[in-house]
């Protein structure tokens, strides 16, 4: 066991920050059609250990490491900036949003074991886990 201690789960994402979704422009959200990692171009680990969420990779400086504090909402739902069209229409392809205090990624949008064909993820069970690991 490290420091942070052992993982209580752990997963693939891709990701983008609000901001991010908010500067792309129509011919990405097309492209979006094919692949979402035009739209979500981060990509990496998400990591909850008992203290800490931890998403590998997330820019150029490293991780981002987020405490329970840290994040003040964890919900799926489609919103203007990734809507029903973008994410296949149904409602396993909402994107699990976490809204946080870090100034950088304030609002993060995460498509965590994205599966491209079916356009489903694991967003809904990875909410629940995080809002329990939330409440302690």
């Amino acid at each position: 066991m490290n420091e942070i201690g052992a993982p209580l789960a752990e997963a693939d994402y891709i990701g983008a920050t609000a901001h991010e979704l908010s500067e792309k422009r129509a011919a990405a959200k097309i492209a979006a059609g094919v692949s979402q990692k035009t739209l979500f171009q981060r990509r990496g680990r998400i990591i909850l250990h008992p203290d800490l969420l931890v998403l590998t990779d997330w820019s150029d400086n490293g991780d981002l490491t987020l405490t329970r504090a840290d994040i003040t909402a964890a919900e799926t739902r489609f919103t203007h900036l990734y809507g029903r069209f973008l994410g296949g229409l149904l409602n396993a392809g909402q994107p699990l949003i976490l809204t946080t205090t870090n100034a950088s990624a304030d609002e993060v949008y995460l498509l965590i074991n994205h599966r491209g064909f079916l356009e489903t993820t694991d967003d809904r069970a990875w909410e629940k886990r995080i809002e329990r690991w939330r409440r302690g």
